[in-house]
């Protein structure tokens, strides 16, 4: 795939992931005192919306080495599922509960799916399809 046809995915998917480490900072700063949950929704949303974004843009591309893609993403998939299972299990030991748990629990679900998305693009743009 040449690199004026590549979408920008992995632009997208920093930007996402930034937006998802500062709504985590936002919550942390806060926590275990009340926490004004708008500012980490908002920066939740724009993240989910970026994700989307970024999966539509990579699934319209032409000449993309979709079996390499697959084949990688889906073992990142799994660990990076297994790494926010183990970050999702300390917050109900911290006493985390509410919105800020929903909050950091869908976080945490746009950054298991972000992750392997990127580390399979990045390998399988410079596969021949």
């Amino acid at each position: 795939m040449s690199e004026s046809r590549v979408p920008p995915v992995t632009q997208l998917a920093m930007a996402s992931l930034a937006l998802i480490v500062a709504g985590g900072i936002y919550l942390s700063a806060h926590i275990p005192q009340h926490v004004p949950l708008t500012p980490a929704i908002v920066l939740l949303a724009l993240s989910a919306l970026l994700l989307a974004v970024n999966l539509a843009m990579l699934a319209r591309a032409r000449d993309f080495a979709w079996a390499r893609f697959f084949q990688v993403a889906r073992w990142s998939l799994l660990a990076y599922a297994v790494i926010a299972g183990m970050i999702e299990y300390a917050f109900p030991q911290n006493h985390l509960t509410g919105g800020p748990l929903v909050v950091l629990t869908l976080s945490l679900v746009v950054f298991a799916v972000h992750v392997p998305t990127l580390i399979g693009f990045t390998v399988a743009r410079f596969e021949s399809p």
